[in-house]
């Protein structure tokens, strides 16, 4: 789907390499080839083979990427399908995790969105989730840092063309930008699932 013309998940990718997080992943499963084509330059494609099965395994593909990567000690998720998430959202989970938050939540107006941080303790954990079980079953199980973000974007979620329309029709839609920089430390990658199913859920 597009928003003013342009992919819904180029908006959402602007917005967090308009930070400095590094690396950036980008998700893919359904239609993966047109999702990556949709993406700026230096965004790494990862491919969750069982995409099918739920989100958890998207993330699951992410963490297993950034295994290796010795220097990176936590991830921040978002999603493709939100795309006036703004870059200070990521800017403050990295601030809170700076502050010893191993697990924190962006909320917006008190309610939790995305974006999410997860430290690497809980990578494990997170692996073992299953099926459309995201970050919110690692919520139940500890404590979590929640970040008023209320200022920064909006968690808007387009699932459906009439969502789309609704955005396209509201005040974020005509004035929100994705391109508002934070300068934020390299350490902790973002990770955006983007495999749309059929369906036109692109949370997968």
């Amino acid at each position: 789907m597009k928003l003013q013309g342009r992919p819904l998940v180029a908006w959402a990718l602007e917005a967090v390499t308009a930070t400095a997080l590094h690396p950036v992943l980008l998700v893919v499963g359904w239609r993966g080839e047109e999702v990556i084509a949709a993406a700026p330059p230096g965004v790494t494609p990862i491919h969750a083979p069982n995409w099918r099965r739920g989100i958890a395994h998207s993330l699951r593909a992410a963490l297993d990427a950034l295994e290796p990567y010795a220097q990176v000690d936590a991830v921040c998720i978002g999603l493709a399908d939100q795309p006036f998430v703004a870059p200070e959202a990521y800017h403050r989970l990295v601030v809170a995790h700076e502050h010893g938050a191993a697990l924190a939540v962006a909320t917006y107006d008190g309610q939790r969105a995305n974006p999410v941080l997860i430290e690497r303790s809980l990578w494990s954990e997170a692996r073992s989730l299953p099926g459309d079980v995201g970050a919110r079953a690692l919520m139940d199980r500890h404590g979590v840092v929640e970040i008023d973000c209320t200022d920064a974007g909006s968690p808007t979620d387009v699932d459906t063309l009439d969502d789309l329309r609704a955005l396209e029709a509201s005040s974020i839609g005509s004035s929100i930008q994705p391109d508002h920089p934070a300068v934020v430390p390299p350490a902790i990658p973002p990770v955006i699932p983007a495999g749309v199913p059929e369906d036109g859920d692109a949370d997968h």
